[in-house]
Order: C-alpha cells, then sequence, then structure tokens
C-alpha cells in the first residue's frame, strides 16, 4: 500500500481511471496495474524517490535486476514493465512528464509457455465421468459439454444467466473481459444438453432446495455456482476419468482451441470464439498444434 503520499495514490488511481474509460478494462486487471505500480513505488521509496514521476531508466533498470535477484518470474517481471510502460506513456500524454523512462528498455526473455491440455479421448472420458441419474450429476454435464463446446473462461461460464441461452439458434451471448459482448454457437450435443437441463433438472434442483436463482448453473443450496466450486467438479471427474495431468477448468477451454486448430480451423475464427483482443493471445495454440505434428512425425514416419 502506498501510505503518506496522496500524490502518488491519485497520479495511480488518475491512469486507472484513464485506462477504465479508454479500455474498459475488468477489475481484475486494473488490480494488477495498480499492485504493479504501488510495489515499484515502493523500491522508489527505498532510494529517497518520492515520486513514480522522478523516476529515471536507471532506476526501473535496477528494480528488474532487484527483481531478478529476488528470483521474481520472468512473466510476471514482464506484466510489471508492461504495466510501467502503460502509466509512464499515459503520464507523458498527458503532460504529467516530460520523459518515459520505460523507452528503449527491452522485455525479460519469458519462454514460449504451452498451457496444458487434454486430448480428444480424454476430453470425451471427462465429459462423461458424471452420472446423469443425478441432478446434480446432470447438471455437471452440461457444465463440461457447455465449456468444451464454446470455449468459455470459467468465469463466463459460471455467471451466464438464463436470458443469455437461445437454444433454439444454439449460441450464448456471452459477457467477457471489459464487460465486451460476443455470441458463441454451442453445436447440437451441447445444445440438446443444455435444452434438457434448462427445461427440467435446473427447475428440479431449485424446487428441490427451496431456491431462486437467474444464473444458468446452481448448487445444490440453489444458489449461483461459483468457480471455485466448478474447479473441484473439475478435479473429481479427472480423478473418475482417470486422466493422471493436474487439470483445471481452464484446461477445457484450452483444449477447445487446440481441437479446433488440430481440425483446421481458422486462426482469427479461433480469437473471435474466445473472445481474445488480439491475435498474438491465440497464437499460442497453433504452437500446441504444431508440437503434436511434430510428434506424430517422429512416431509414424520412418526416418522420424
Amino acid at each position: 500500500m502506498i501510505v503518506g503520499n496522496n500524490y502518488n495514490s491519485q497520479l495511480i488511481e488518475g491512469f486507472l481511471d484513464n485506462l477504465w474509460l479508454q479500455r474498459g478494462l475488468s477489475k481484475n486487471t486494473l488490480d494488477a496495474y495498480k499492485n504493479d505500480l504501488e510495489k515499484f513505488y515502493q523500491y522508489l521509496l527505498q532510494k529517497s524517490i518520492k515520486s513514480l514521476l522522478d523516476a529515471q531508466k536507471t532506476d526501473i533498470q535496477g528494480y528488474l535486476s532487484y527483481r531478478f535477484v529476488k528470483k521474481y518470474n520472468a512473466t510476471s517481471t514482464a506484466r510489471m514493465l508492461s504495466s510501467l510502460r502503460r502509466f509512464y506513456s499515459y503520464a507523458l500524454k498527458n503532460n504529467l512528464s516530460d520523459y518515459n523512462p520505460t523507452v528503449l528498455i527491452s522485455f525479460p526473455k519469458t519462454g514460449q509457455y504451452l498451457p496444458e491440455t487434454i486430448n480428444e479421448q480424454q476430453t470425451e472420458d471427462l465429459i462423461k465421468a458424471p452420472n446423469t441419474n443425478d441432478l446434480l450429476g446432470f447438471r455437471d454435464r452440461v457444465m463440461l459439454e457447455l465449456i468444451y463446446a464454446s470455449g468459455l473462461r470459467v468465469s463466463e461460464l459460471v455467471d451466464l444467466k438464463v436470458h443469455q441461452i437461445d437454444i433454439k439458434q444454439g449460441v450464448i451471448k456471452v459477457i467477457g473481459k471489459g464487460d465486451k459482448e460476443r455470441l458463441v454457437p454451442i453445436g447440437d450435443e451441447a445444445r440438446s444438453w443444455l435444452q434438457e437441463y434448462s427445461l427440467t433438472i435446473r427447475e428440479q434442483i431449485l424446487i428441490k432446495q427451496q431456491g431462486f436463482d437467474d444464473y444458468l448453473f446452481v448448487t445444490k443450496r440453489g444458489t449461483k455456482m461459483t468457480r471455485q466450486a466448478f474447479w473441484y467438479i473439475i478435479k473429481k471427474y479427472a480423478i473418475i476419468a482417470k486422466i493422471d495431468k493436474k487439470i483445471s477448468p481452464h484446461t477445457l477451454r484450452h483444449a477447445f482451441a487446440t481441437h479446433l486448430l488440430n481440425h483446421g480451423a481458422d486462426l482469427r475464427v479461433v480469437q473471435m470464439l474466445l473472445g481474445h483482443s488480439s491475435l498474438s493471445t491465440t497464437q499460442i495454440y497453433t504452437h500446441i498444434a504444431q508440437h503434436r505434428l511434430q510428434e506424430l512425425h517422429q512416431k509414424f514416419h520412418p526416418r522420424g
């Protein structure tokens, strides 16, 4: 926390307000920016620098070195530097400063991160793991079907409300990061499961618990499903399906994108379905697909 320095607090809040107005970023993203700036300010205080606007290029380089010595991972340091760049660019454009100390400072090398995913058979086994003769098991099957069919983020899945579903058209209206809306098709299989859940199963869960909620997926108490609860659901069915991998709800989002690309989907279509603002974010999945092609080549080619 910034203590005893209202000016720097106001600088940061002004920057965050500007980001929200210009880009409509989520609270979690804005909090990450705030945290990065406050940590950097604490570092500056140790060097008797009392304003973020007084930082020089050498101060930022020193902070990078400090993080390296403290063994911060390269990914978080790269994100931190991105936060500083945005802040000082904002300060320059708004005549709060005449100097951007982040210019010409290179991002740390983070390596190529390949998200954990599962193959198509494992995905099938996971989705079929719930006992659909049970009300909650049926609900779980529908959630697994839907997240794999649509590539939703887990927060988007649990935040879905009944009115966002158009079963007849086979699409859902998703409210993504920055409150951006997108329409996502769900396919015949997921639509069939979702239709029965919406018409009968969901109502039975609510009546049994005397609950009422306009969220699509409800718990045994008749309240909204949480991210944490769905994470435990995924873990439970991964054990039942004998999937020997550490997986999470996000694993099915990764599987959605990877399997689409493996079957020839266009990268920009996958970008739109995932709700990525930048194509570069989606391109990570092409590396996964290429990696699997290399594995297949080595396994089956006579000179592999």
